[in-house]
């Protein structure tokens, strides 16, 4: 790899490390991280433990809930996998079709009609997010909700993750509202939240938002040097973008903070002539 390649992969990977801690505050699906007060709460559904290796995630690669005449898969976190006695019905061309069906979908449905069990697929994976159960008391757990959009209608699950420290009980209820919106419940003990008690010794939102201010200005600053550098041949100070207003910044805030002294001593002394005493 030539010198200057190399040069400029290395700037781009520290621009990118400055980047990362405002990467990470999304998180993913199985994430969530709420403040109250000064504890936060964090969920990781999907994080390994001692007894639980894949989190909240089904072992077998799939929760199955058996109701009447309806039969439900799913998984969270994940698309389901199955290893063996994989969904037979019909309609599964949404989540793996006949030959692989319940293989790309996070959510599959079957409803026995005519005697046929006809499968509707009501969660995906990029559909997933995360929330509190009860807003005024985090511990509770969270709720996963999930859907999948066709031409025919809009489907649905919402799967209670309910805090359990002790052991885990497996989804057996199955509630229908509407025509294609389901919902079960799941006690687990990654439901529950690690509690961080902060004391209010954080950056606090103005802190991470000056971070995020100087990080953009400073990947900006390098990004434009290492194109004008490498792409347009312009070496030197002269290949910093904005050169000029950049090296002015210096001057400019020294005349604003003097100019704001000015201000503060000639306030300071009109405010003692104004209290001046009078000889009588």
């Amino acid at each position: 790899m030539p010198a200057r390649c190399r040069i400029a992969f290395w700037a781009l990977a520290a621009s990118l490390l400055c980047f990362e801690p405002v990467l990470s505050l999304a998180g993913g699906a199985c994430e969530l991280s709420v403040r109250r007060r000064n504890l936060v709460y964090n969920y990781s559904l999907a994080s390994s433990t001692s007894k639980h290796p894949h989190g909240v995630l089904s072992e077998d690669g799939f929760y199955k809930v058996a109701v009447n005449e309806t039969l439900l898969w799913f998984q969270l976190c994940d698309q389901m996998i199955f290893n063996h006695n994989p969904p037979r019905c019909f309609g599964c061309q949404d989540c793996g079709g006949p030959s692989h069906c319940g293989m790309k979908c996070s959510a599959l449905v079957a409803n026995n009609i005519g005697g046929y069990h006809v499968c509707t697929t009501i969660g995906g994976l990029p559909n997933q997010n995360i929330a509190l159960i009860d807003e005024n008391d985090p511990e509770r757990g969270v709720i996963i909700r999930m859907s999948a959009n066709s031409l025919e209608k809009n489907c649905s699950l919402s799967v209670s993750v309910f805090c359990d420290s002790v052991k885990t009980h497996v989804p057996n209820s199955l509630n229908i509202s509407g025509s294609c919106d389901y919902a079960t419940v799941l006690r687990h003990p990654s439901g529950c939240a690690k509690v961080i008690s902060v004391n209010g010794n954080g950056l606090g939102w103005f802190g991470t938002l000056i971070i995020i201010i100087l990080c953009l200005v400073g990947g900006y600053i390098l990004i434009g040097t290492i194109y004008r550098f490498f792409f347009l041949g312009i070496h030197g100070a002269e290949a910093i973008p904005n050169m000029e207003f950049w090296f002015s910044l210096p001057q400019r805030a020294r005349s604003m903070l003097g100019s704001l002294v000015r201000r503060f001593r000639g306030h300071t002394r009109d405010s003692r002539g104004s209290y001046a005493p009078m000889n009588h």
